[in-house]
């Protein structure tokens, strides 16, 4: 029986908002215009770079950036390092919009939950599940938790950044289920990157994987984990 779950957090729990809308409100705060046109052709353009954290892999890695790009999860500074060397791919107004895109995607209000996450958490919460999010990531993504209204459906969080190891890499997994006193055989690993989430299995954790669209076409893509949690 399934008594734990651990979750992914973009594109599982949360989805971060379209790159059009990412530039909008950065291009705003700055005071910085683009013709209307350009904003959208710039946002295709940082969407295909992969320079939106969350959002679309890149279509190609520079080869100076490589490196950086196999290793963006293992610390703050690399993901910072990674992604606005992405975003610099793409010509802006202003050399400095790149560094403000890069902080505007860790606010919470770049970031939606999925329409059934609460649902999910609180119920999981009401049948006494104890709950881990599990995530590749440079950044505190609590505060994003707090002020959507759902950390206190959850009871651990382990990030990669804070422990220099990445996903697929088991031992992520492992601190995760010694946190919240787990047994690997009874832990359900949900989301969204095979690759990624999938090392769960090495521990014997089993695994359910969700689709990373845009929050509104997956309204109901969680709802199955109730079903596989007793």
């Amino acid at each position: 029986m399934t008594s734990t779950v651990l979750f992914d957090f973009s594109g599982t729990l949360f989805r971060v908002e379209s790159a059009e809308s990412w530039l909008r409100s950065v291009l705003g705060t700055a005071g910085s215009v683009l013709p209307e046109g350009e904003v959208a052709r710039t946002a295709w353009a940082l969407e295909a770079a992969g320079a939106l954290p969350g959002g679309a892999s890149p279509v190609r890695v520079p080869d100076e950036l490589a490196g950086l790009w196999e290793a963006r999860d293992e610390s703050a500074d690399l993901h910072r390092a990674a992604y606005t060397g992405l975003s610099r791919q793409v010509p802006l107004p202003d050399p400095a919009l790149h560094e403000a895109l890069y902080d505007r995607h860790m606010e919470p209000a770049a970031w939606a939950p999925y329409p059934d996450a609460l649902q999910v958490l609180s119920t999981l919460r009401e049948r006494g599940v104890r709950v881990g999010v599990v995530s590749n990531i440079g950044w505190d993504l609590r505060p994003v938790f707090r002020a959507h209204g759902l950390d206190a459906y959850v009871d651990t969080y382990v990030l990669s950044y804070e422990h220099g190891v990445q996903k697929p890499d088991p031992r992520l997994f492992a601190t995760a289920c010694a946190a919240l006193g787990a047994d690997p055989r009874a832990t359900l690993m949900v989301g969204d990157s095979r690759p990624a989430d999938g090392g769960a299995t090495a521990l014997g954790c089993s695994v359910f994987f969700v689709d990373h669209l845009p929050a509104a076409e997956r309204p109901d893509g969680l709802l199955p984990v109730l079903d596989l949690v007793g």
